[in-house]
């Protein structure tokens, strides 16, 4: 059962929540001001924040979290898109923010995605990467994302970044932690 979109943003990204281990961890190694960034699954857009509204642009395929998002955040834009391409321009952002999102879209179709990414970003753009991962040496966590998140997807780090590399992005892993006890997570950046 999929969560309404008012009760996935207070229970799962409760701002608490979401300046603690997401917001935190990417101020700590970028600033955003005055750069264009793209919020690729911004879903009820929890992170919206981290910019300004006339830089930020996120995207998700449900359109009733995109909804709720224009509702909650009603200076930041935010738009529904289906289908493989990205509805903006080539080299049009600095920035691109993936926020657990890759977990949940099927391997065959990242590698598209990852060339849209390539598409849109201006040179010397980055991407910014944080998701659940499966971890060697991490049995009980590895558990209980396998059995807890709707996420169908989750990988391992080696995958995750086979994505971006294939297609001549540099990635620098900026940090692995756990996040509530029992999720492994994954930060780290493409660059061109």
């Amino acid at each position: 059962m999929q969560l309404s979109p008012r009760i996935y943003h207070s229970l799962i990204r409760p701002k608490w929540l979401t300046k603690i281990y997401i917001q935190n961890n990417i101020e700590q190694h970028f600033n955003f001001t005055d750069k264009k960034v793209l919020d690729f699954g911004a879903g009820t857009g929890a992170n919206c924040t981290l910019c300004s509204p006339d830089y930020y642009f996120g995207i998700d395929p449900d359109s009733y979290r995109i909804e709720y998002a224009k509702r909650l955040y009603n200076q930041y834009r935010f738009e529904a898109f289906k289908g493989n391409e990205l509805p903006t321009e080539n080299n049009s952002f600095d920035y691109i923010l993936i926020i657990a999102v890759l977990h949940h879209i099927p391997p065959e179709l990242i590698t598209g995605y990852v060339k849209e990414f390539k598409r849109v970003l201006k040179p010397n753009g980055r991407i910014v990467v944080l998701e659940p991962c499966f971890f060697e040496k991490s049995p009980v966590s590895n558990w209980f994302m396998k059995s807890n998140d709707k996420g169908e997807y989750i990988q391992c780090e080696k995958e995750y970044l086979n994505y971006f590399t294939k297609e001549n992005f540099r990635c620098q892993i900026l940090k692995r932690f756990k996040k509530c006890f029992f999720y492994n997570e994954l930060y780290f950046t493409a660059t061109l």
